[in-house]
């Protein structure tokens, strides 16, 4: 649980909040008329930000009062500001890196699909035209328009 003190807007969590009235002896379970009582507020969990891009997730961005309560504000991220490098310089490497990181699993994943299919040509097998197609078309998967976020993986014969 998050507090925060009225008369300084510092946001903490419970256990901050109790070294800060380390003098004091608090229920196991503080509630939110004692909180209220030492001058601070419960801070709720707010809704998560929804939306964006495959690059972004819903981050805390401090808290916001809605109908006189506290609670935790979100915005999609990350946020990326000037400073060794540019903002810009920064989101280029930040996306290159989960391009990269998605790529990886995408792989991983045609991987084990052909690994499955690796019976079908041992020697004392035939193949189709169905199978070779099915084993060439994942192996095609990286070469897709939408890769590495949307793939269209091709169906077993």
């Amino acid at each position: 649980m998050q507090i925060r003190i009225r008369e300084t807007g510092a946001v903490m969590y419970e256990g901050e909040f109790r070294q800060l009235h380390s003098s004091t002896s608090f229920p196991q379970q503080i509630t939110e008329a004692t909180i209220n009582d030492f001058g601070a507020d419960v801070v709720f969990e707010g809704p998560q930000a929804t939306g964006g891009t495959v690059y972004q997730y819903s981050q805390a961005a401090g808290v916001e009062q809605v109908d006189g309560k506290w609670y935790t504000k979100y915005t999609l991220g990350p946020v990326f500001t000037d400073g060794e490098t540019t903002a810009v310089e920064q989101e280029t490497a930040y996306k290159a890196a989960k391009d990269a990181e998605q790529a990886k699993s995408v792989r991983a994943s045609r991987d084990a699909k052909l690994s499955e299919t690796d019976w079908r040509y041992r020697r004392d097998q035939t193949t189709t035209p169905e199978w070779d197609a099915y084993c060439q078309a994942l192996r095609d998967v990286p070469s897709q328009a939408g890769f590495p976020w949307t793939i269209e993986w091709p169906t077993q014969p």
